[in-house]
């Protein structure tokens, strides 16, 4: 994170929730996207996320629809069952490394009354536990190495990095291919015979409709950009996790004190070469825990990410104490968000607008769970730990709502699982429709996180993968049925500069 070779480095604008601060968001700039930089865990949510999709307008959505797809990319260390597949090329395993304070808080939130639950993607997600990740023993797994390394020998398939997409080019209502600049500079195209498909993320894929003249249409005349369908969701419905990190000091050495000093660091870099295992095969937290801020829900409402280590903020170096963090995340906010244009040109950086804790009910829930990460604290056997606490510190009583929400406000960071800004749906607000395709827009579809209508709860990754799956049956059935080839574009994919050079044709199935 925070390397702009290899992270887009993005910035929210000031937020009114958090009491106008800015937030980095760290996105993958380098094949496989944000799951080359992720946290790693594989989370799918509740099916009920899935049914509530269904039911706003969605068919083929429903959780029944994609437990399939989701067991069908799993390569699942624990075997196949009733949820879970092992013969995908997605490596799914169990944590190769443990902590005693994350056992310690496990065993508290169970003195507590949350149940353990060994597999939150099982039956049930509601408990505490350890994460799964995406890993190979003890390696990154990400989308590239599971589904694009396995198909670059592929005659059908070329690969262009150090290229960013300018826009999609739309003649008469369908896409006819895409613009871009390469490595040198040079603006090139490449025409579609059959379809476009847009991945570029909840933000990426908002900002190149909008370049393109997709999008509401007031936005895009103010920045000089033909309409080509005004589509007034394009870049609303923004969502985010957003977490508040409490850091308690420790009596007893963590994380933190294995990396500060060169002996320890030699002594993490000698067990992974050896063994594959240790804390360089850690996921961005080891244990976890789905709970209800009451009995007013249903279903979780608050995820817990233990981490055997604290910094002032991920991706920066740890504090220099024996110290672990307990992030509380909302999983189901009701605020909403927007990406909007800064420029005409897709090389300057959209506008991000959060809108973090705009509600009520985002507030109230927050600082619950902020008060049960709290409580757990003070709960043995995890409190026999605990030298004090450290952010916030005891003295923020716990019954201050509103000094813990402006402490929350003053603190609180993105997850970094932004969704939602291409919305999928049959409303008024929606961009895509069931099977993906633009509202309006022949041959052109939507396939990330953004087509989410609401988030799931939980990490992002394992539901972004499972779109992947399931645009890639939805593009198959409908070229064997052929409603996107009713007027090919072209018998070829065409890579050309745009002053009229000799072309350099590709030949490609797609």
């Amino acid at each position: 994170m925070h390397d702009p070779k290899v992270d887009w480095c993005y910035r929210t604008e000031p937020d009114p929730g958090l009491n106008g601060r800015q937030l980095d968001w760290p996105r993958g700039k380098v094949l496989g996207g944000s799951s080359s930089l992720n946290g790693l865990l594989y989370v799918r949510g509740q099916p009920e996320d899935y049914d509530r999709w269904r039911q706003m307008g969605s068919p083929g959505w429903g959780w029944d629809d994609v437990l399939p797809l989701f067991k069908r990319s799993e390569k699942q260390e624990r075997g196949a069952d009733e949820y879970h597949g092992d013969d995908g090329p997605l490596c799914v395993s169990n944590m190769r490394l443990q902590r005693p304070i994350c056992d310690a808080w496990i065993a508290a939130a169970q003195t507590m009354g949350y149940p353990f639950n060994p597999d939150y993607n099982g039956a049930t997600q509601e408990g505490v536990g350890h994460f799964q990740l995406t890993a190979d023993r003890g390696r990154r797994c990400s989308s590239a190495v599971a589904f694009l390394n396995p198909a670059r020998a592929r005659p059908n398939l070329t690969v262009l990095t150090h290229a960013q997409t300018e826009k999609v080019l739309i003649e008469d209502g369908r896409a006819t291919g895409v613009r871009y600049r390469d490595i040198s500079g040079a603006l090139k195209t490449v025409s579609a015979r059959a379809e476009v498909i847009l991945s570029a993320g909840a933000i990426g894929s908002p900002q190149i409709l909008m370049c393109s003249g997709v999008g509401e249409a007031a936005q895009l005349r103010s920045h000089g950009i033909e309409v080509q369908k005004d589509l007034f969701g394009v870049g609303k419905n923004l969502q985010d996790h957003l977490q508040a990190r409490l850091v308690f000091k420790c009596k007893e050495p963590t994380l933190n004190d294995e990396v500060r000093s060169l002996y320890g660091k030699a002594r993490i870099a000698l067990k992974y070469a050896l063994f594959r295992a240790g804390p360089m095969t850690m996921a961005a937290s080891l244990a976890t825990g789905f709970v209800r801020t009451g009995d007013h829900v249903a279903t979780p409402d608050i995820q817990f990410h233990i981490q055997p280590w604290s910094a002032d903020s991920p991706g920066t170096g740890v504090h220099p104490f024996s110290a672990f963090t307990v992030s509380v995340c909302q999983l189901r906010p009701e605020s909403r968000g927007e990406i909007r244009l800064a420029a005409p040109d897709i090389g300057v950086y959209p506008k991000i607008h959060p809108n973090y804790l705009a509600t009520q009910t985002d507030c109230r829930t927050l600082v619950d769970g902020v008060n049960i990460a709290r409580r757990i604290a003070r709960t043995a056997p995890l409190a026999g730990k605990i030298a004090q606490a450290f952010r916030p510190s005891d003295d923020l009583a716990m019954d201050d709502y509103d000094g813990t929400l402006n402490w929350a406000r003053d603190n609180s960071t993105s997850i970094y699982h932004p969704v939602g800004t291409c919305k999928m749906g049959s409303g008024a607000d929606a961009v895509v429709d069931a099977r993906l395709r633009v509202h309006g827009i022949n041959g052109l579809r939507v396939a990330d996180c953004s087509i989410m209508p609401e988030i799931v709860s939980g990490n992002t990754n394992a539901p972004a993968i499972m779109i992947g799956e399931k645009a890639s049956d939805l593009v198959l059935e409908d070229r064997r049925s052929g409603p996107t080839r009713k007027t090919p574009v072209s018998r070829k994919m065409t890579s050309r500069p745009l002053d009229n050079a000799k072309e350099q044709a590709v030949e490609d199935d797609h």
